[in-house]
């Protein structure tokens, strides 16, 4: 049993300014794992995702794509090594699919997967506080870098700490038994974090940039349109969907990226379009106005027309202007960014 939200958890501002200036926790109820064992599962496993599995080292991690024939991306994991198994961690919502897509193609190979998601409990800790709030609970995880995974203890109980992917700021997770988890939380929200409103969480995201399965990437897009190049690796071997990928990568670019824009205007709801010269060159696809600390800002992630943003052309939404912007998005800029700010990062 995942543990349950404190009574005193913050307002959606209050939590996203301990985010972003302190620390917050909230339980990962949404999150899934899937266990690969079986002595092909590197060389299997390799030929399934974008990145690299080979090259992985026990307690190393990398964020993947799993792709169709057709290069079209059909859901996406954290994959980390450990001595005798691969852990693929999801949400939850695509585990089954993910499941039913991966079996299909074990064919003669020595691999099994299991769903090991009932087994633990999870909990992230964000904020420029965490590592100092986990050390004064004798959790050591400064050495860690990004999508490092490491099995350590807590009063004497197996625990698991992952620095997890946060471009703006620090976060690490903690995986144990739900008893191991519950006890935890309440001695950091006595150490002093507070715990996070859900809202604040995907605020963050959307300050990150870092786009979610099911809303900003669906089963329509190819990998270089989503300007996740963390998620690809051009030099590993064949894979499912490679050919396209590959041919992308050989033409050059992708007609349409990701991005993030400042909206100036109405608060659209998500899907609604962008325009430019009077033709539709975009979408907005995760949308919010994001009470910061400072002042507030109305941001959305989406995708537009490269020819559009190369060009620098006026981009329009019912009911406002969208200014592409730089990701992540520095909660300084807000709102009055100088020019100089406001270009969008390529793919």
């Amino acid at each position: 049993m995942a543990p349950t939200a404190h009574p005193e958890t913050a307002s959606p501002a209050a939590s996203l300014a301990a985010l972003l200036h302190k620390a917050a926790i909230s339980p990962l109820r949404e999150t899934g794992w899937i266990r690969a064992t079986g002595e092909d599962r590197v060389r299997w496993l390799n030929g399934m995702v974008t990145n690299s599995i080979q090259d992985l080292k026990p307690g190393k991690g990398s964020y993947n794509f799993v792709l169709s024939v057709q290069g079209r991306i059909q859901g996406d994991a954290y994959i980390f090594a450990t001595p005798d198994a691969l852990l693929l961690e999801t949400a939850a919502a695509q585990l089954p699919g993910l499941m039913a897509l991966l079996d299909r193609f074990i064919i003669m190979d020595d691999v099994e997967l299991a769903d090991v998601s009932t087994t633990r409990s999870g909990l992230s800790i964000a904020g420029p506080e965490a590592v100092s709030l986990l050390a004064k609970l004798g959790l050591t995880v400064e050495h860690l870098a990004p999508l490092d995974l490491q099995p350590t203890e807590w009063n004497s109980t197996p625990i698991t700490a992952i620095h997890a992917h946060s471009p703006l700021i620090p976060r690490f997770e903690l995986w144990a038994d739900a008893a191991t988890i519950t006890t935890l939380s309440q001695a950091l929200l006595t150490a002093g974090a507070v715990v996070a409103a859900s809202e604040s969480l995907d605020y963050l995201r959307i300050l990150e940039g870092t786009p979610l399965y099911g809303k900003d990437i669906r089963d329509r897009e190819l990998p270089q349109e989503t300007a996740q190049t963390r998620a690809l690796h051009f030099a590993k071997g064949c894979y499912l969907g490679q050919e396209i990928v590959e041919r992308i990568r050989s033409r050059g670019n992708v007609h349409r990226t990701f991005g993030a824009f400042r909206l100036e205007g109405d608060l659209p709801p998500a899907g609604s379009m962008l325009e430019a010269e009077g033709k539709q060159i975009g979408e907005l696809t995760s949308i919010a106005s994001i009470p910061l600390p400072s002042n507030p800002v109305q941001l959305a992630l989406g995708y537009a027309r490269r020819e559009a943003l190369d060009r620098s052309l006026p981009l329009t939404y019912p009911g406002g202007v969208a200014i592409p912007i730089a990701i992540p998005f520095s909660p300084s800029e807000a709102p009055g960014q100088s020019p100089a700010s406001e270009s969008s990062e390529r793919a």
